[in-house]
């Protein structure tokens, strides 16, 4: 098992991070029993734009209202998706607004906690994050 793949399944180190390339993730968990889902949020430019575009990625059940607290409900379910973990890959989310962004990165890591106190890794990854984000990794190319 790889180093990455060790740390993706690790639950206590589930978070927010940024990443600068996603495709050693992507193989780092190819075949495994963790369900990685790409969220392409180019173009979307404010909450009315970005919540429907996670809800499609994540196949988000009918009830989910369209509001800052029904994703934070969703993203601490997840009941419909069965997998041993859970791995968001953001992608072009820097266009959002500062405050939706990070209001999005808040309702991440508190999804992330929750399922984190339940011993199942939870990793939300933005592609070329802001660098206020974590790294998940350091890339050594």
């Amino acid at each position: 098992m790889s180093k990455l793949l060790q740390r993706l399944s690790d639950a206590s180190k589930s978070g927010v991070y940024r990443t600068s390339r996603t495709d050693e993730i992507e193989q780092a968990t190819r075949g495994g029993d963790l369900h990685v889902v790409r969220i392409d949020l180019a173009g979307a430019s404010d909450k009315e734009t970005l919540l429907p575009r996670i809800a499609r990625a994540l196949a988000f059940p009918q009830w989910f209202g369209g509001n800052w607290d029904a994703l934070e409900d969703c993203l601490s379910d997840l009941s419909w998706m069965t997998a041993g973990g859970y791995v968001l890959l953001f992608e072009g989310a820097g266009g959002l607004p500062l405050v939706d962004r990070g209001t999005l990165v808040d309702i991440l890591a508190s999804a992330a906690a929750s399922w984190a106190e339940r011993k199942r890794p939870f990793f939300a990854v933005f592609l070329d994050g802001p660098p206020a984000l974590p790294a998940l990794y350091n890339d050594r190319r």
